[in-house]
């Protein structure tokens, strides 16, 4: 699976596949090799919106395409990079040129053998400023690519790229089913033709898509036959297909894996797991509108909430409050930042030096004859940031501003409301990705129709900042360039960042195989398997 920026729905299940050969199970004194068939019903709260990568950013698309192509490379269960469709890869000695070596024994769904050419096509399609993609900024900065020999695919920079191994983590197009069309109107948005473990069969739209197993897969057939994304939108409706068996997957909201799964008869068909997250929850201010172009509001509006209160609340503990866009922990992460502590007082102090006061006595502030109001959207299926948004609307409420909290379904809140910037603030989460590099959310560059900055923001020294840790290699020297960028955004204030969840998915029992790892539960999920006695789905 790629990681880049994906607009987040729910809880993220990483996906990707290890080079480890087929485990051997142990039955008394007798290896046994795993069994094939059965399907994994999975919940997915949002419908995909597009199943060709290069157009798609929301996780629903984004965990899809995870199975159905491959990069050519990605990373491990210990989020270290290793190769996909590249057996292997040079670096030039000035860190300019990356040469990938591809594997020979790769063919996409339909029997066409993936060349050098389908990866140099990726990358046209990738700068190419007809296609409306998010994802173009890291390819620009390639001076040079080319396909010398069918099997060799070469990349030059015009400068060192920190992150150019990892963008190469995109999933690879077919060149024979796309050149020469606009993506915008291929058929392969809705029937996707990859070279990944499992092939696109059907998608019912509202209801479910369906894959089944690549049995020509270049590392192995994987060993769960079917794969079905059930598109339930409400959580509780989703758990209560848990349940009765409709599902076999799915993440669980705190109250679920705190209050209605610890009881032995659920214990007994499921495993819980539980880690911190790869995404960070916050709340946007679409920085266009003039309410929240003044930093004191902004600032006022952070003193006003209770970042431990929506932890402790919404997630009941299981998550922790953050102040930047790094997990906590993690090596990019700078712990320093101005915080801004829950002082009701003190938001009411910024807000009247910015001019806003309650002039007429009905507990709303105003300034110039309008009141300080304003509309959060959110998306539909998220229990957290609806409650959080509940939260925030009271409290905002206790200062002396209106907020109203709308909850619009998966692809019209994309498609209306995010896309073209048409809101005042949202509640969204980004993934968290090992590589710090920002740009594609931050930099102002990316503030058009469709690109991630859909919140506006611009400031100079981010720029500068993002463009020198891109193309700084020494850790140590870009731990700094980004911890200079999060004190800006601390003092900024262009989001508050609200938490990091933890990452709660529940896998019924039957399923085998399962390697909890750093990054996650589903890094090896070609070799889950369901022994024969236990299969529950024919073919």
């Amino acid at each position: 699976m790629y990681l880049f920026y994906i607009l987040l729905f729910g809880v993220s299940l990483l996906f990707g596949c290890d080079h480890q050969p087929p485990a051997m199970v142990e039955e008394g004194a007798v290896a046994q090799r795993p069994d094939y068939g059965d399907t994994l019903l999975m919940g997915s709260i949002g419908e995909p919106s597009n199943l060709l990568p290069v157009l798609a950013s929301d996780s629903a698309s984004s965990d899809i395409n995870g199975l159905v192509y491959n990069g050519l490379l990605r990373y491990d269960k210990n989020l270290q990079l290793e190769g996909e469709l590249a057996r292997s890869w040079d670096i030039s000695p000035d860190n300019l040129t990356i040469t990938f070596h591809l594997r020979n024994d790769v063919r996409w769904h339909d029997g066409h053998p993936l060349t050098a050419d389908d990866v140099l096509f990726t990358y046209r399609l990738l700068v190419d400023p007809a296609v409306p993609t998010a994802y173009a900024d890291r390819y620009l900065q390639v001076v040079k690519a080319e396909a010398p020999d069918p099997f060799t695919f070469r990349v030059t920079y015009g400068q060192p790229l920190a992150s150019a191994l990892v963008s190469w983590m995109f999933p690879i197009h077919p060149k024979h089913l796309l050149e020469g069309q606009d993506v915008t109107r291929s058929p392969l948005a809705r029937r996707p033709v990859g070279t990944g473990p499992y092939r696109f069969m059907e998608w019912k739209s509202g209801e479910k898509v369906v894959l089944e197993a690549n049995a020509d897969y270049f590392e192995g057939k994987p060993y769960i036959h079917r794969v079905v994304y059930r598109i339930i939108p409400d959580p509780s409706t989703m758990f209560l297909e848990l349940r009765s068996g409709g599902l076999d997957l799915m993440g669980l909201t705190p109250l679920q894996y705190a209050r209605q799964t610890d009881n032995l008869a659920f214990k007994r068909r499921f495993e819980k797991y539980r880690y911190l997250d790869f995404s960070y929850t916050y709340l946007g201010f679409n920085l266009r509108r003039p309410l929240f172009q003044d930093v004191r509001v902004r600032r006022a509006l952070a003193h006003a909430l209770n970042k431990q209160e929506l932890v402790d609340g919404v997630l009941l503990g299981l998550g922790t409050a953050t102040t930047g866009p790094y997990k906590p922990g993690t090596w990019p992460h700078n712990p320093h930042v101005k915080t801004y502590e829950y002082n009701p007082a003190k938001a009411r102090t910024l807000l009247a030096e910015a001019g806003w006061q309650d002039t007429d006595g009905d507990g709303i502030l105003d300034r110039d004859g309008r009141p300080f109001a304003f509309t959060i959207v959110t998306n539909q299926g998220n229990d957290a940031r609806t409650k959080s948004g509940e939260i925030i609307q009271r409290r905002l409420q206790e200062v002396g501003i209106s907020v109203k909290l709308r909850v619009i379904e998966w692809a019209s809140f994309i498609k209306e409301f995010i896309n073209p910037g048409d809101f005042d603030a949202t509640i969204l989460a980004w993934t968290i990705t090992p590589d710090p590099d920002a740009y594609a959310v931050w930099h102002s560059s990316k503030t058009g129709e469709g690109e991630l900055n859909f919140i506006g923001f611009k400031n100079a020294e981010v720029d500068r900042l993002l463009e020198e840790g891109r193309h700084t290699l020494d850790q140590d020297q870009r731990k700094r360039i980004y911890g200079r960028f999060q004190e800006i955004l601390a003092e900024q204030q262009p989001y508050i960042f609200l938490y990091v969840p933890e990452s709660l998915p529940v896998v019924a029992k039957r399923f085998h195989g399962i390697d909890p790892a750093p990054a996650g539960i589903m890094h090896n999920f070609i070799h889950w398997y369901v022994p024969n006695d236990q299969q529950k789905y024919q073919r």
